[in-house]
């Protein structure tokens, strides 16, 4: 019930959805001008090819050797059938998952690291600053920057780097400084709008530091179109030709592009966002321009929003914590093609326990979200007497959140 390929079946160029979106993206605005912005604009944050990518509407758009040869290392990424949770919930239902917790971090962060950190290296860059909110992305640029020399700064959310000491351990064994965010108030739980403020300042500041972004922006959902590409593949090998519904859980939204995005043309098969209700950012915000930062310095993006000034209750899930969205994935959702659901965390690490006590593995507490929707799935699918295939992405383990499971487990986790 596992599906795997060779290492030279890593696709070889990065799917670009943009000339399959329902509606063409809305252009990025300066901060203070409110106009488009163009490369020289964000140019002391990026490196050129980077820039490119974001605003590229090229159908593929190539990886380079240097790393493939890296992706590589660990991919392509198991396809698993989960069928021992099918049987424990009885359901007609035949589930997938794409297991991007083998990479050497434990999730599907490199994906998008490793090009990053190449592209920086290719122009000289020899810092890289950025935000993490549980520490899967930091982790990823802390792995990254160690294969191509290059310094990472870590602005952590001061919650997670609280709840997550070992994702700090993790990156600072790979070589990267990790600071609790916000660095200017100790009291402040923090969130993602408050670390992509604290790294956007700092490369803003320094002339060897560019800034790296772990989710959101166009040429992040870009590389992590090997995941969907891959997926499509492996479940040819697994006898079905599309799954029914995809399901991934979505903070800034690179996972759930990842394996959602080389699937949009293929007009049956429906696409799940899920989020915390906490922070219920596609359910509960408003389409509109907005800061991706809290303080404001960022391009203003269009995208599902809660307020650049949205602080969200400290949950397990770090990564989901976030007050907008990709605005790809917010294109989807408000054109129809994309649905949304949120969950508490309470119902979602139920769902976790079922999952870890059928299948074995622990999920992250963000992949427990897709999770959740995923059982509640594959019930309805048992309620109608209907087959469905499901595919969901098992973004990355739990094995450094155990914290998380400890306080539900002992009936000390907020609802």
């Amino acid at each position: 019930m596992r599906w795997n390929l060779p290492s030279d079946r890593v696709p070889e160029a990065w799917f670009n959805v943009t000339p399959h979106l329902p509606e063409p993206l809305q252009p990025p605005l300066h901060p203070a001008t409110k106009e488009p912005v163009g490369p020289d604009d964000l140019a002391p944050l990026f490196p050129m090819a980077l820039i490119g990518q974001e605003v590229s509407a090229e159908p593929w758009v190539d990886i380079p050797g240097e790393v493939l040869d890296i992706l590589r290392l660990w991919r392509p990424t198991p396809l698993v059938r989960a069928t021992r949770l099918e049987q424990a919930l009885g359901t007609p239902a035949r589930i997938y998952y794409k297991d991007e917790s083998v990479s050497p971090a434990g999730s599907h962060k490199p994906n998008t690291a490793v090009p990053q950190a190449f592209y920086n290296k290719a122009e000289g860059v020899k810092r890289l600053s950025t935000e993490t909110g549980a520490g899967q992305w930091g982790s990823a640029l802390s792995f990254a920057g160690a294969l191509f020399d290059i310094d990472v700064m870590v602005y952590m959310v001061r919650a997670s780097y609280e709840q997550k000491p070992y994702r700090r351990i993790l990156m600072e064994t790979w070589g990267g400084r990790v600071v609790p965010s916000p660095v200017d108030d100790p009291s402040h739980p923090g969130s993602l709008g408050t670390a992509i403020s604290d790294a956007v300042r700092d490369a803003a500041t320094r002339d060897d530091t560019h800034y790296s972004l772990g989710s959101v922006l166009n040429h992040v959902l870009l590389h992590q179109t090997v995941i969907g590409q891959e997926a499509k593949e492996q479940l040819e090998l697994a006898g079905e030709r599309l799954p029914d519904v995809i399901i991934g859980c979505c903070g800034g939204g690179s996972n759930l592009g990842g394996l959602a995005l080389p699937f949009v043309p293929d007009a049956g098969v429906r696409l799940v966002a899920v989020e915390p209700s906490s922070c219920p950012t596609l359910t509960g915000g408003r389409f509109d321009y907005d800061f991706g930062d809290t303080a404001g310095m960022t391009p203003l993006l269009p995208m599902y929003t809660l307020g650049h000034d949205f602080i969200p209750p400290p949950i397990h899930a770090g990564g989901l914590r976030y007050h907008g969205d990709s605005p790809i994935i917010s294109n989807l959702v408000k054109a129809g093609r994309m649905e949304a659901v949120a969950y508490p965390q309470g119902k979602v690490f139920e769902a976790a326990l079922q999952f870890a006590r059928t299948q074995g593995t622990i999920p992250a507490p963000e992949t427990a979200h897709a999770i959740r929707a995923v059982v509640d799935e594959a019930l309805a699918a048992k309620e109608e007497g209907t087959e469905r295939v499901i595919l969901f992405g098992y973004s990355g383990h739990g094995l450094l959140d155990l914290q998380a499971y400890d306080d539900y487990l002992n009936d000390r986790l907020d609802a």
